[in-house]
């Protein structure tokens, strides 16, 4: 379970409770993050009650009800609402997971919506993801390769060769794995974190890639890599059913190999 931190200096203090809509049968609580840094003031948790009637099934669902029916000024990410796209990512009920994917009936009691753990905040439930952007990037995710393609066709691949790479291809970078890491939380700015190392792993076991070994010198640091000490939080918020920490756990290993 991610736990939530708040921006340095600042604390939630009070909120604005919205009127219960009128007639409203069936019911939910919600309790969701506000903070408008240009503001200056503090966070805040606002209370909504969501008329379930009127709603879709997911927690998604409730946020764009309640943008559109009661406070037009909520802010969050959505795009494909199926699970893909990875932009609906936050904190709900102290878990870190897909918007779009989650059932509200399958959250008990008083719902609470907070951004992804550990991340500075743009505004309300949209974090700043620069950062973890640029650690993808630095793994350079992408087919490096000296040799040319063949001139009539594509690099192509076993079936098992294909299979290697199947899983950690599926990651849609949705950072719920790298905000649910204490060791990323603490050094962020080292440590590149679980989506990232995982996309490296892709690559270096990539039959087609001739870069191995370049990209493993790139991990071997004290941060960039050995700052997992295999906690597992990421492969218990992946939200596509990933491991990442298997990922970085067999990187680990082909350091040793090639050592040895």
């Amino acid at each position: 379970m991610a736990e939530f931190r708040l921006p340095p200096n600042s604390r939630i203090v009070g909120g604005i409770t919205h009127p219960k809509p009128a007639g409203a049968a069936e019911t939910r609580t919600v309790r969701i993050y506000r903070f408008n840094p240009d503001s200056g003031e503090n966070p805040r948790l606002d209370t909504f009650t969501l008329e379930l009637k009127s709603c879709g099934p997911m927690v998604l669902d409730a946020l764009i009800q309640l943008k559109a029916a009661v406070d037009s000024s909520l802010t969050f990410r959505r795009s494909c609402r199926e699970g893909i796209c990875g932009s609906c990512a936050m904190n709900i009920n102290g878990v870190n997971r897909l918007a779009c994917t989650t059932a509200l009936s399958d959250l008990k009691g008083e719902i609470r919506i907070y951004p992804l753990p550990h991340m500075p905040v743009i505004k309300d439930l949209v974090p700043d993801l620069t950062t973890f952007y640029a650690q993808y990037a630095a793994v350079k995710p992408w087919l490096q390769s000296s040799t040319p393609p063949p001139p009539d066709k594509e690099r192509l691949q076993s079936k098992e060769e294909q299979e290697k790479i199947d899983r950690p291809a599926a990651c849609i970078l949705c950072a719920c794995c790298s905000t649910a890491c204490p060791s990323y939380w603490w050094n962020s700015d080292k440590y590149l974190g679980p989506a990232a190392l995982m996309a490296a792993y892709r690559w270096i076991i990539d039959s087609r890639d001739e870069a191995t070994g370049e990209r493993l010198d790139a991990l071997e640091d004290p941060y960039r890599l050995y700052r997992c000490h295999t906690i597992m939080n990421c492969t218990d918020a992946c939200p596509k059913d990933l491991n990442p920490a298997r990922a970085i756990a067999e990187i680990k290993k082909m350091m040793l190999e090639r050592q040895s």
